[in-house]
C-alpha cells in the first residue's frame, strides 16, 4: 500500500483508534487489495460488495468478522481515499438475537487447566477464569496491576478503551506470587523469558486449543469460554448479575443478561469460582 498505508495509519492515530484495532484494520484492507490484485484506487462499490460476499460465502466468516473487515474498508475509503459515497450503503447486517455461548462445567475447566503443561499459559488461563478477563486484557496485564492490598486487579485500556478493576481471588494471588518468584517478570506479567512484549493473543489461543484437545473436551470452546464460565459460575453461586456486569466490563446489562435472567439480589463476600475449582496442580514450574 506504500503511502496509502502510512496515510491510513496517521488517520487512525488521529481518530484515537487503539493499536490492536489499527493492526486489524490494516490487515483487512491489505487482504481486500490482494484479493482483487489491483490498486484500491481502481476498485469501488462493486468490488467491495463482491469481496464481502466472498468473506461470507467462501471463507465462511461469521457476520461479525465480516462486518469488521467491511468497517476497515469503509474507513479506508472514507478517510484515506475520500470516497465515502462509494461505501455508504455497504454493510453486513447481523442476525437478530444472540447465540447462547457454550458453557464449560467447573470439572471441564479443571481438566483444561490440568492439561496445560506450560506454566506461563496455565497461569494465564487460571487468571482469565478467576477474573473473567478477555484474552487481550489478560495478555496485557502488567506486574503493577496486581494490588494485594485492595485485592483487586487493574485492567488498563479494556474493550472500548475503558479502565476497570476486577476481583483478585486469594487463591489466584497465591498462585501469582509463586509464578512471580519462578519467572520474575518485569513489566508484563505474562511474557516469555523476560521479553519486552507480552504473550501474543494468537499463540495463547492456540495453546488453549491444545489443552482442550489434551483434556478430551468435545465441546466447541475457545479461550473466551473461560470468561463465559466465570460469569455463569458466579451466577450459580447467587452473585448479582449487575455486579457481574461490572466485573465483565459490559456497558449494557443486556450483554450480561445472556447468561441468565436479571436478579436484584445482592451477594456479600463475592468469591471467584476459581477458589473452589478442583484441578491437578503440577509439582514444579517448567
Amino acid at each position: 500500500m506504500g503511502k496509502l498505508h502510512t496515510r491510513m495509519e496517521e488517520e487512525m492515530v488521529l481518530r484515537g483508534l487503539r493499536s490492536r484495532t489499527r493492526q486489524v484494520y490494516l490487515a483487512a484492507v491489505r487482504k481486500f487489495i490482494e484479493f482483487h490484485g489491483q490498486s484500491p484506487r481502481n476498485l469501488g462499490t462493486e468490488e467491495i460488495r463482491a469481496y464481502t460476499v466472498h468473506l461470507l460465502q467462501e471463507r465462511r466468516l461469521s457476520r461479525s468478522s465480516a462486518n469488521q473487515a467491511v468497517c476497515a474498508i469503509k474507513f479506508f475509503y472514507s478517510n484515506v481515499l475520500k470516497r465515502s459515497e462509494e461505501v455508504a450503503e455497504i454493510r453486513v447486517r447481523r442476525r437478530r438475537g444472540k447465540k447462547l455461548p457454550t458453557i464449560m462445567t467447573r470439572a471441564e475447566v479443571g481438566r483444561i487447566l490440568s492439561a496445560t503443561e506450560n506454566r506461563i499459559y496455565q497461569t494465564l488461563f487460571m487468571t482469565l477464569y478467576a477474573t473473567g478477563l478477555r484474552i487481550g486484557e489478560g495478555c496485557r496485564l502488567q506486574v503493577g496491576d496486581i494490588n494485594r492490598e485492595s485485592m483487586r486487579i487493574s485492567v488498563r485500556d479494556g474493550k472500548g478503551g475503558n479502565d476497570r478493576t476486577v476481583l483478585l481471588s486469594p487463591r489466584l494471588l497465591s498462585i501469582l506470587e509463586t509464578y512471580w518468584w519462578s519467572y520474575r517478570p518485569r513489566l508484563w506479567l505474562f511474557a516469555r523469558g523476560g521479553a519486552a512484549t507480552p504473550l501474543p493473543v494468537r499463540s495463547s489461543q492456540r495453546a488453549f486449543q491444545r489443552s482442550v484437545a489434551l483434556a478430551g473436551i468435545a465441546k466447541r470452546v475457545s479461550v473466551h469460554s473461560l470468561r463465559h464460565a466465570f460469569a455463569t459460575h458466579l451466577l450459580e453461586q447467587g452473585t448479582s448479575i449487575r455486579y457481574i456486569q461490572e466485573l465483565l466490563g459490559h456497558r449494557n446489562l443486556s450483554s450480561t443478561v445472556i447468561y441468565t435472567r436479571v436478579t436484584d439480589s445482592q451477594t456479600s463476600g463475592v468469591r471467584s469460582p476459581f477458589d473452589s475449582l478442583v484441578y491437578e496442580a503440577p509439582q514444579l514450574f517448567r
